[in-house]
């Protein structure tokens, strides 16, 4: 089953800023979409932890306990959704 553009909207910028800005990831943002893993970005559970530290200390925000339970198989799709719904 193939994926259409409509089932997954556009990732937020401020997530992507998050990724390129703050951890410094390694890829153009435009190649950042909802399908992309975070373990493809090379995302492991302590920067994925670094990210949780990061989006409450930049945006003032608290992330819900789901944050918490992202693994780096997650798609940046399920990880922009949980920071979506903190803000």
């Amino acid at each position: 089953m193939t994926s259409h553009p409509l089932d997954q909207p556009a990732l937020p910028a401020n997530f992507i800023t998050l990724l390129t800005d703050h951890l410094r990831i390694p890829v153009p943002a435009e190649q950042l979409s909802p399908e992309v893993t975070l373990e493809s970005l090379d995302i492991d559970s302590l920067v994925l932890m670094e990210l949780v530290v990061t989006a409450e200390d930049v945006y003032g925000i608290v992330l819900p306990d789901s944050a918490l339970e992202l693994s780096p198989s997650a798609t940046l799709g399920e990880a922009a959704k949980v920071f979506d719904d903190a803000t």
